[in-house]
């Protein structure tokens, strides 16, 4: 993503969105989104799963037990469930043993919170961290379903150029997610942004 801006949408967010006229690709209404948790089969519930090359996604139970994580090979931690609201509390010392490096993000799993502030921090995160070959990447909050969830979506929407659609498939297929509704509405607003710097470019491109 070229700005790392994530711009709120006065339009429905019930509603499905075509941005590019020659492309199939249309972005569901937020309940359409939803539907997609609840219809095929996803995976079963564990306590950790790999949900794409070397990116984790966890619950607190994953992220407090240091010897589990050295047999993964985790070298990075992203626990999006810091601070004040219902947490797990570790925190960069909690790892300095095990040299994992960590990052903090204060999300609350409520759908009026605005998870979006972090999309660009912790999609950077996850990016270097994953940089180098040999790393891999732990995203948790308490239950591994909400919050890691939906950040660990913006990432492989905003540096994989999946769509929002594509990414639920491809990670709920891997663990059991299911973020909150207001999570949903933020990251289609996020992937109706996408796919305007998309056909912005394409745009620009056919003028050069």
């Amino acid at each position: 993503m070229s700005s790392c801006v994530v711009k709120s949408r006065s339009r429905n967010p019930y509603t499905a969105v075509q941005v590019d006229p020659d492309s199939d690709y249309i972005t569901p209404g937020t309940l359409d989104l939803e539907q997609l948790f609840w219809t095929g089969t996803g995976a079963q519930y564990a306590h950790v799963n790999q949900v794409w090359p070397r990116v984790y996604i966890g619950d607190e139970k994953t992220a407090l037990e240091l010897p589990g994580l050295r047999d993964l090979g985790i070298t990075h931690v992203l626990n999006s469930a810091e601070g004040k609201w219902n947490n797990v509390l570790t925190g960069a010392d909690y790892y300095t043993d095990v040299d994992i490096r960590y990052y903090g993000v204060e999300a609350d799993d409520k759908p009026t919170f605005n998870i979006s502030q972090y999309f660009c921090p912790a999609t950077q995160f996850i990016h270097e961290a994953l940089s180098h070959p040999q790393n891999k990447v732990l995203v948790h909050c308490v239950m591994g379903r909400s919050r890691s969830a939906t950040l660990v979506l913006a990432y492989l929407m905003m540096k994989h150029s999946l769509t929002v659609v594509d990414a639920v498939e491809h990670v709920r297929q891997r663990r059991c997610i299911l973020p909150n509704h207001g999570f949903l509405k933020q990251l289609r607003a996020l992937d109706i942004t996408l796919q305007e710097e998309r056909l912005k470019q394409k745009i620009e491109m056919k003028h050069q």
